[in-house]
């Protein structure tokens, strides 16, 4: 007689999947934070999304500097595009939030942001490590990160896909779903040991713990408004 298996058994999980259900509780955490709930209600004045994009800006300077050494990786060089670039994007959104593309150059990370940034930079030694804060970040982009754009616009006046909110818009990715599948086969066939696959399970775990860490810092910095931002 044929053995009866449960879904789960007839159907292991690839590592994208387990990555992503492991991770999940974390990204909850993240996205749930009181300065980014805030920000989905228009209560974050224009200064404190300013100051959202400025960490946004030293985390991916951080992220494409690594990323410019990795190409020729075997491991991690297949995730690296061009088509996901944000650093021009975010300097552009901060040239026109400031008012001035000088400004940019005199901004400073936040102590959390600074932690970050130095924990993307230390995994140029790994290039595991490397592809869990490129996943950690993109996807995430590409996911929720594109509804957000769209409600920043709303709240503070800014034309879709435009100054101050360029960095929510992938022009070389005009459909991010097939971008993503083809991004989590990748990573399913990555030759990762399972030993290594749950070293990158927990680098992208603690990935979300710092963004939590940076939204807390700026939660305290700008605290939400009573009513809409302008």
């Amino acid at each position: 007689m044929p053995t009866t298996r449960t879904p789960a058994e007839a159907e292991p999980r690839t590592f994208s999947q387990a990555l992503r259900e492991r991770s999940w509780p974390l990204h909850d955490v993240a996205n749930g934070a009181d300065f980014i709930n805030a920000l989905m209600e228009g209560r974050i004045s224009r200064e404190g999304y300013t100051a959202l994009v400025t960490q946004h800006l030293f985390v991916y300077e951080a992220l494409e500097s690594v990323a410019a050494g990795m190409r020729d990786d075997p491991l991690a060089g297949p995730f690296v595009t061009d088509d996901l670039t944000r650093v021009p994007s975010l300097r552009r959104d901060l040239a026109f939030l400031l008012g001035s593309a000088d400004a940019v150059d005199d901004l400073e990370p936040l102590p959390a942001t600074r932690r970050y940034a130095d924990r993307i930079r230390e995994t140029a030694q790994w290039p595991g490590g490397f592809v869990a804060h490129h996943y950690t970040r993109y996807l995430g982009d590409l996911s929720g990160g594109l509804a957000v754009g769209t409600i920043v616009s709303r709240t503070y006046g800014f034309e879709l896909g435009g100054d101050g909110v360029r960095f929510y818009h992938f022009a070389r990715i005009p459909k991010p779903r097939p971008f993503k599948d083809a991004y989590r086969a990748r990573l399913d066939a990555a030759p990762w040991n399972p030993d290594e696959r749950e070293r990158v399970i927990d680098e992208v775990i603690a990935a979300y713990g710092m963004n939590t860490e940076i939204f807390a810092e700026l939660g305290a910095a700008h605290p939400a408004t009573p009513a809409a931002a302008g």
